[in-house]
């Protein structure tokens, strides 16, 4: 069977070259321990060039999604410095394959979260601040088609990310918090908290407490993408997309 590394190195060829793979799932890719170990290598091929680990984003996190996908539960990912962008700042588009935009409400992490049994109260006790956010996904596989294994040793998608301006402490309750998504000033989707695991921060525990069963912790400054609240939509050339979430401002990002 093809080792973790190898299947690194493919998934970041192919985000380098825009060169798309078949997936992993096809090539012997069987597990859920071997498919989060490619992540790993993957990510540290970004490391080694000298990002930096950020934080973390979730994936899958709505029923209606699982549901699609045939699995039960969500998934995660890690991201880097590199993927970072400025809110109204324009991503040039040749860099990706073919890349979607979801809106997310993003937790700044001032104290660490280690799991096994991280609560929704844990998460908002040890969250700085709350944001809006722009997750730019880009599967590097063909036809942008996949299995869940997949999606998780190809870094749950991860391409790059905005985060609004506006820096809000915990308040009220965020599964009732509304989302408008716009792109180009018409507004194309909307959707509250709620769509997220009942409840965003569930979706931060969730994440903790996953990465606890390997020895790992969500840090102290670090940023989670709670997930996305709406379906996500083609990010194409000329286009703006702008997230407005009640509470928490907006946050915006142009393509070229």
């Amino acid at each position: 069977m093809t080792g973790v590394r190898t299947w690194a190195g493919r998934l970041d060829d192919a985000a380098t070259t825009r060169a798309t793979v078949a997936p992993l799932t096809t090539d012997g890719l069987a597990d859920l321990r071997t498919a989060y170990e490619v992540q790993d290598a993957l990510v540290r091929l970004r490391l080694d060039r000298g990002e930096r680990l950020v934080g973390g984003k979730l994936g899958l996190t709505s029923r209606a999604k699982q549901l699609a996908m045939g699995v039960d539960k969500p998934l995660y990912g890690l991201v880097t410095s590199g993927m970072s962008r400025a809110s109204g700042s324009r991503l040039p588009l040749k860099t990706l394959i073919h890349p979607r935009v979801e809106p997310e409400i993003a937790f700044v992490l001032g104290e660490p979260l280690e799991g096994p049994d991280v609560t929704v109260s844990d998460v908002l006790g040890a969250t700085r601040y709350l944001c809006a956010a722009l997750d730019v996904i880009d599967s590097r596989y063909e036809g942008f088609s996949f299995r869940h294994l997949d999606a998780i040793a190809d870094n749950a998608s991860s391409a790059a990310f905005a985060l609004g301006d506006d820096l809000v402490a915990p308040h009220g309750d965020l599964a009732l918090t509304g989302c408008v998504l716009e792109v180009d000033g018409q507004v194309v989707e909307s959707a509250a908290g709620a769509a997220v695991m009942g409840h965003p921060a569930a979706a931060v525990a969730f994440m903790a407490n996953q990465l606890a069963l390997a020895g790992k912790r969500l840090e102290a400054g670090w940023v989670v993408l709670s997930g996305g609240l709406t379906a996500p939509v083609p990010l194409t050339a000329g286009s703006t997309v702008t997230a407005t979430l009640s509470g928490l401002g907006s946050v915006t990002l142009g393509a070229e």
